[in-house]
């Protein structure tokens, strides 16, 4: 009897303003036919300030309701708030797939000892284009975009190799790179 294709996750994890939800939404449309990879939106309770990241919002009473029935695959707090993977995450990952999920960093270490194959992608860029881009979707002044940018981001947890891409450039050249990832990742599997 052949063995079951196992898939895995992959995190994408970056600060602020490196642009990962725009490079998972043009991988998305670049690996749109290839039915090896899925893209998962997070669960979020509501943030208290602005927000800025691409999830489907949920109360807090009907997120702990969710996660006490075990209906989530993972759940982690960041930032005063309490996100989460749907549970499909796991049928995904049985069926073979390439699950891409963005994360925050505190969820790494968490992840990781559920799913052990575990990729992580590290998306960065350079400050003065993560100020131009906070500054741009208009959610904060400057002197917030400049408090968050002077606050320091968590490390990438140790023993943690993740592929890294830069983002600074045209984001042609950033869709490009993490869907080369992407699928560097798929054919190690």
């Amino acid at each position: 009897m052949a063995a079951r294709p196992l898939g895995s996750l992959v995190l994408v994890v970056g600060p602020s303003g490196v642009g990962k939800d725009t490079l998972i939404a043009g991988a998305r449309q670049a690996l749109d036919g290839d039915k090896r990879f899925s893209f998962v939106r997070r669960l979020a309770t509501p943030a208290s300030g602005s927000g800025g990241d691409e999830h489907d919002e949920i109360e807090p009473a009907l997120f702990a309701e969710v996660e006490a029935a075990g209906r989530l695959a993972l759940c982690w707090e960041a930032h005063e708030r309490r996100y989460g993977l749907p549970l499909g995450v796991d049928t995904d990952i049985a069926l073979g797939r390439i699950v891409v999920a963005s994360v925050s960093r505190h969820a790494v270490t968490l992840a990781r000892a559920r799913y052990p194959n575990a990729a992580v992608v590290l998306i960065t860029a350079e400050i003065s284009r993560r100020a131009e881009r906070l500054l741009k979707r208009g959610r904060e002044n400057s002197g917030q975009v400049t408090a968050r940018l002077a606050r320091e981001s968590p490390p990438v947890p140790a023993g943690v190799d993740p592929v890294i891409i830069d983002n600074s450039g045209p984001l042609a050249i950033g869709i490009t790179a993490f869907v080369m990832a992407l699928r560097a990742i798929a054919a190690e599997e």
